[in-house]
């Protein structure tokens, strides 16, 4: 099967879809704009297998490229025959192609080598062949003392060396041994001697042991760590019965080579040559291959789990354009303020120390109110590290003094914030501001709107993946860039206001570009329109099909310039208001209208039906944020340190991250509590992410506090009554169970939202 009809298989689409896909991909198009403006040429495949195409298609390519080295190299030593080359052609993972290849492979001299330049093959082969023969007998004409070889003993040992690589390099009985092993084995973690106490943390698997292919990718990535820190001992058994499953391997060795006791004179020798190479070679390289197996789907759970909290997060709620003051809290340093404009443009920075050990308390009101009333600031945007609780509570009784100021305070993850501080980027952009003080702007900025300003940041550094310092970094990157420029692409940019950060992530926009859209601007003043790009240096007409449609002219000479509508279907969106005899901008936004249209009759050569559809759906609702409404938790106000909670409890809290696991929820208190996945709902909860994601607000009651570990064990499920607690009980654990129809119940509904949140979703309906 070729690459193409491969992926078309796959992802379940016709070859033609992928054919087209692959073609625009190598012209150098991006997936957001082969996703929005390309729908005509792959049949409308959205950017989720666009993405997963251009991965596997990256792989396949590998793969073929592999293939070709592995045959011509195998065809120069003059060992290709037809059925080891169907079997090359026919592999279709780089592991299987790998063990074909491995009897050819170039290698250092090995023992199995000079016992065949001492011509002890046939000896090998011929005992294997033929076990009736006596091994002392049959070895006796292939002594050679020129060669080394001047004892019967030396001359079966070369033998045997030779048939323990023979057998370690069949590609059929390693990748058969390796999946059964794979299927019974299991990971055994063990501490180290002496390291109880300086690896408290792992102590959860000081004796532990899970089947292989059962292990969840958070748990093996915690295995990985403790041996990685020098905690943890990690062995791979070939089955839980040890010694049973030695016997099976080998069983299973025999088997594939023809090899049995029947009391015959090489049997025993036989065997022990199993034996060996089962000890010796096999499974240490099946027990290194299986580890990174284990490593590389961990990681790989891992990166996409990592990925979609990072989506939700770039895509929460924007505060939206208003006056916002960020405080990036501290205890000895001082309270650092920052106050931004409704376009994010500094005004004012200050530093109070309110709390201990200066406990410059009514001084700090004082400054605060008097900066907040001189630039009729709306928001207080106040950083969730350390001494959050504490300048919380201080902007609650600036509030209650200074009512008239109308201020909303709402905490904000300041995870990265430090790294945006001391970056190039920040330098650049502000000079002359102290680094401390930077940070208290990226916190103002990043309610205002969070996804402008977290695209400052390298994504790993914005804290919602696991283990994410354990991964493949080059993945990792790879894979967060993509989430990125999605999310970018998906919300759209306004060019006149947008950082070179924020552009560059534009579809087909490069870094060098994205500054010099930047420096141009600051040089000739806004642009007025799309067309104006084109003055760009370096931005040429392949660059602006590619960027345009994502980039929003506000406010411009052409009003098509701030909806997602291409510049290419200009002339179709003027068709149809000159069909109506209406003027382009009466059509905008005339909902009654546009609904009224048959997208049937706008179709031709160029722009299909599904073109045609998106575009009166953009004309409907030009420039639409596709996140939702900004809402935010109330946290309790006597609830700030651990040692504040109590079992029991029920609190408001922010999903920050979610984990196949469970999810962790910010309640305020300097340390996030897990709502473990058997707690997320009073149903059983397959995906946490079918429950809740990064950026909601949620309702918890507090199950446990570990306040020598830092752990919270948070429940989001209902206060069931008795009856419905004992049928819960009565549930097997792990159960998916449906209704009569046969379907899956809807998760539970969200706990409503706080007072706090409804009163300031309405401020800002308003």
């Amino acid at each position: 099967m070729d690459i193409m009809a491969r992926l078309a298989d796959e992802l379940s689409v016709k070859p033609t879809q992928v054919v087209a896909a692959v073609r625009l991909l190598d012209e150098g198009a991006t997936v957001p704009f082969i996703a929005r403006y390309r729908k005509e040429a792959t049949g409308s495949l959205d950017d989720s297998q666009l993405r997963l195409l251009e991965t596997r298609l990256y792989y396949l390519r590998e793969l073929e490229a592999r293939r070709q080295t592995i045959l011509s190299s195998i065809l120069e030593q003059d060992k290709l025959t037809p059925e080891l080359k169907a079997s090359i052609l026919a592999a279709e993972t780089k592991t299987l192609l790998e063990d074909l290849y491995l009897a050819y492979k170039p290698k250092r001299r090995t023992k199995a080598q000079m016992a065949r330049e001492a011509g002890l093959e046939p000896l090998a082969m011929g005992l294997l062949a033929k076990p009736e023969m006596v091994p002392a007998v049959f070895a006796f004409p292939y002594l050679n003392p020129e060669q080394g070889i001047g004892e019967v003993e030396q001359a079966l040992e070369g033998a045997r060396q030779i048939l323990m690589e023979h057998f370690s390099e069949n590609a059929i009985t390693v990748s058969g041994l390796r999946e059964k092993i794979w299927d019974q084995g299991f990971l055994i973690a063990k501490v180290k001697e002496g390291k109880e106490i300086s690896g408290a943390k792992f102590r959860d698997y000081f004796d532990y042991g899970e089947p292989l292919a059962h292990i969840p990718s958070h748990r093996l990535l915690a295995l990985y760590r403790g041996r990685n820190e020098d905690i943890l001992d990690l062995t791979l058994k070939p089955g839980r019965d040890e010694e049973r499953a030695h016997a099976l391997a080998k069983g299973f060795i025999q088997e594939k080579e023809g090899i049995r006791f029947e009391g015959r004179p090489a049997d025993e020798w036989l065997i022990d040559c199993v034996h060996d190479a089962y000890r010796i070679k096999l499974l240490p390289k099946i027990d290194l291959d299986l580890k990174q197996r284990l490593k590389d789907l961990a990681e790989e759970e891992a990166i996409q789990v990592f990925a979609r909290n990072l989506k939700d997060l770039l895509l929460a709620a924007p505060a939206g354009p208003k006056v916002t003051m960020g405080l990036d809290p501290g205890l000895r340093s001082g309270v650092k303020v920052a106050v931004v404009a409704e376009t994010g443009k500094l005004l004012a920075t200050a530093t109070i120390y309110p709390h201990v050990p200066r406990k410059e308390w009514d001084p700090s009101l004082d400054v605060l109110a008097t900066i907040a009333r001189q630039h009729q600031v709306e928001l207080v945007a106040i950083g969730n590290g350390t001494a959050s609780r504490e300048t919380d509570q201080l902007v609650q009784a600036l509030t209650r003094a200074h009512p008239d100021l109308g201020l909303t305070q709402v905490s904000v993850s300041e995870a990265g914030a430090s790294v945006y501080s001391a970056s190039q980027l920040a330098a650049l952009e502000f000079p002359d501001l102290d680094v401390t003080l930077r940070g208290a702007v990226s916190i103002a900025r990043r309610l205002q709107d969070p996804l402008a300003e977290l695209v400052k940041i390298e994504p790993k550094a914005i804290g919602v993946g696991q283990y994410q310092h354990d991964l493949n970094q080059l993945r990792l990157s790879k894979s967060l860039d993509a989430v990125v420029e999605d999310c970018v692409n998906a919300v759209g940019v306004d060019v006149n206001m947008a950082s070179s950060a924020l552009l560059r992530y534009v579809s087909g926009l490069s870094a060098t570009i994205s500054q010099n859209i930047v420096d141009y601007r600051d040089q000739h003043g806004p642009f007025a329109t799309r067309e104006g790009l084109r003055q760009v240096p370096r931005l040429g007409d392949r660059t602006f099909e590619q960027a345009a449609g994502f980039l929003r002219i506000m406010q411009g000479e052409n009003p098509l310039d701030a909806s997602a509508v291409h510049p290419e279907a200009y002339p179709l969106v003027t068709r149809m208001a000159a069909a109506t005899g209406r003027d382009v901008r009466a059509v905008i936004g005339n909902s009654d209208f546009l609904r009224s249209l048959e997208a049937e009759r706008y179709v031709d050569d160029r722009f299909g039906l599904p073109t045609v559809k998106d575009i009166l759906k953009e004309l409907e609702k030009p420039g639409r944020d596709p996140r939702p409404e900004f809402k935010t938790a109330a946290f309790k106000d006597d609830v700030s340190t651990l040692k504040d909670l109590k079992a029991g409890m029920m609190l408001e809290g922010v999903v920050t991250n979610v984990a196949n696991f469970g999810a962790f929820v910010d309640i305020g208190v300097h340390q996030d509590g897990l709502v473990h996945i058997s707690h997320l709902a009073d149903q059983f909860v397959k995906d946490p992410r079918d429950i809740v994601k990064a950026g909601d607000v949620v309702k918890v009651k507090v199950l446990e506090v570990d306040a020598t570990r830092k752990r919270i064990a948070l429940s989001m499920k209902r206060e069931a009554p008795p009856e419905e607690k004992s049928h819960h009980a009565e549930r097997p654990q792990g159960s998916d169970q449906k209704d009569a129809r046969g379907k899956r119940p809807p998760p539970a509904a969200l706990p409503p939202r706080g007072a706090m949140a409804e009163a300031l979703g309405k401020a800002f309906k308003r």
